[in-house]
C-alpha cells in the first residue's frame, strides 16, 4: 500500500466549537475551508474538522485516540496557551524516554500531547 498523504479526523458532537479551539485557540493555520467543515495545518499533517460525521457520535465516552503536536518549545507553548484561555491538564515535564510533554484537551476532551524534542534526544540525532 502506497500512502501518498493522510489527515486526521476529528468528528464531534459540536464541530463549531471544536473548529474554534483549534482556529482561535490554538491558531492553527488553515489548509482550506468547505460548508461545515475545516482543514488544519499541523506540521508535516492536516487536522480536519467536519461539519459533518456527526450525528452518529456516542457522547458518553471519552474522544478515542489523541494527538501528538511536536513543538520548538513547549514552555513558549504553555504560555502562548495560558494567554489564549486553554487550560493546561498537565505542565511541561521531561518524561523517562527523554521527550518533554505538556498534556492539554480540545473542547471535545480529547488529550492534546504538545511535544518539545530536546536537541540530544534520538530524533533527532537519527537522520535516517
Amino acid at each position: 500500500m502506497e500512502v501518498l498523504s493522510s489527515r486526521v479526523l476529528l468528528r464531534s458532537p459540536d464541530p463549531e466549537s471544536l473548529q474554534h479551539f483549534y482556529r482561535h485557540q490554538l491558531r492553527l493555520a488553515v489548509a482550506r475551508e468547505y460548508p461545515g467543515g475545516i482543514v488544519f495545518y499541523a506540521g508535516h499533517g492536516l487536522i480536519e474538522v467536519p461539519g459533518h460525521m456527526s450525528s452518529d457520535l456516542d457522547t458518553t465516552i471519552e474522544p478515542p485516540g489523541a494527538l501528538w503536536l511536536q513543538v520548538r518549545d513547549v514552555w513558549a507553548a504553555e504560555r502562548e496557551l495560558r494567554s489564549a484561555h486553554v487550560t493546561i491538564e498537565r505542565g511541561p515535564l521531561t518524561e523517562p524516554w527523554g521527550l518533554i510533554e505538556m498534556h492539554v484537551r480540545d473542547t471535545d476532551g480529547r488529550l492534546l500531547i504538545i511535544v518539545e524534542v530536546p536537541p540530544t534526544h534520538p530524533l533527532r540525532l537519527d537522520n535516517r
